[in-house]
């Protein structure tokens, strides 16, 4: 416990008996919480509030995958927004942080000191918000006020993220016998394929981890990191080749720990722009839809036009964005 002066008092929570307490500040991951907490994707010693007496001012929570000691993203974080301004605090120049965030950048500053290893970078920090949020009054400054406590912690936009979904009912495009899918053979041939899709990549998490490694090396990491942890059958993996056998390009749909998805997508740069993303779109949207889910779920950045008009194209429907933060 970490107590400042102003009777602002920092903590983790006790446990599930507080996720009372710690859903007073409302977002739209609280029902997952408690599934969480049992699974091992949060630990309570990982979601902090800030408290004035009783009352939370703000709060926060970092998730992982079951298993893994460290946090892997931190997903949650908010400020009441009738915090009351504490003494006057020295800001960086050209960082303003509104009243209702100075218990936001506090808890910040104290909770990572005290969850994350000394000198690691913190993990990256994801919010969900509505598709029109900056023409959205009351979502701007939601986000705003968010965005001016992290950016006084040294938090800077990464990326911004469309997130899509697909109903069932909605049309499949029938195969149009230019490709032919078969399951993917194992690790090396799917290794091999998203070297190669690597090339000339629009994805901005995957144009970052090619200035520090190799493409292998990327897909490696994304395989391991990734995809082998998806639980769903492997047999819905896809490749796409030509009539005569020769790969084209891949389709990975799976489901993670809350929805179906298309998890990966990806055309072999020598047969790009021959609208083959579509046929494996719709190829893994059939997988999916055979299984009878109530939803698919996709997303890709703002900036991948191409994959977005797909997705459209598909008939996914934008329903959220993702704002993308990271320390350096």
């Amino acid at each position: 416990m970490t107590a400042v002066p102003q009777d602002l008092t920092m903590r983790p929570i006790t446990g599930p008996e507080e996720l009372d307490l710690f859903t007073r500040l409302p977002y739209m991951l609280d029902r997952e919480l408690a599934d969480d907490l049992r699974t091992g994707r949060r630990r309570p010693d990982w979601m902090w509030v800030a408290l004035r007496g009783d009352r939370p001012t703000a709060r926060l929570a970092w998730w992982s995958r079951p298993g893994d000691p460290a946090p892997f993203l931190l997903d949650i974080f908010d400020v009441a927004a009738d915090t009351a301004a504490p003494e006057a605090t020295a800001h960086p120049v050209g960082s303003v942080v509104a009243p209702s965030g100075e218990d936001g950048v506090r808890l910040l500053r104290t909770a990572m000191e005290h969850v994350l290893p000394e000198g690691a970078r913190p993990p990256e920090y994801i919010r969900y918000v509505p598709p029109g949020w900056r023409d959205d009054p009351v979502a701007s400054r939601v986000v705003e006020t968010r965005v001016a406590a992290l950016e006084l912690t040294g938090a800077r936009l990464f990326v911004e993220r469309l997130r899509l979904n697909w109903q069932p009912g909605t049309p499949i495009a029938e195969p149009g016998g230019r490709l032919a899918f078969r399951p993917v053979a194992g690790r090396e041939e799917l290794v091999e394929l998203m070297t190669e899709v690597l090339e000339g990549t629009l994805d901005a998490h995957s144009r970052d981890e090619l200035t520090r490694m190799t493409p292998r090396e990327a897909a490696v990491q994304q395989y391991e990191e990734e995809l082998e942890r998806y639980q769903s059958p492997r047999e819905w993996w896809r490749v796409a080749t030509t009539p005569g056998g020769e790969p084209v390009g891949f389709v990975i749909p799976a489901h993670n720990s809350y929805n179906p998805i298309i998890a990966y997508i990806g055309v072999l740069p020598a047969h790009r722009g021959k609208g083959h993303i579509d046929d494996l779109l719709a190829e893994g949207t059939r997988i999916l839809a055979a299984e009878g889910v109530p939803r698919v779920r996709a997303s890709t950045d703002l900036g991948n036009v191409p994959m977005a008009r797909a997705f459209r194209r598909a008939g996914y429907v934008e329903f959220e964005r993702e704002l993308n933060y990271t320390w350096p």
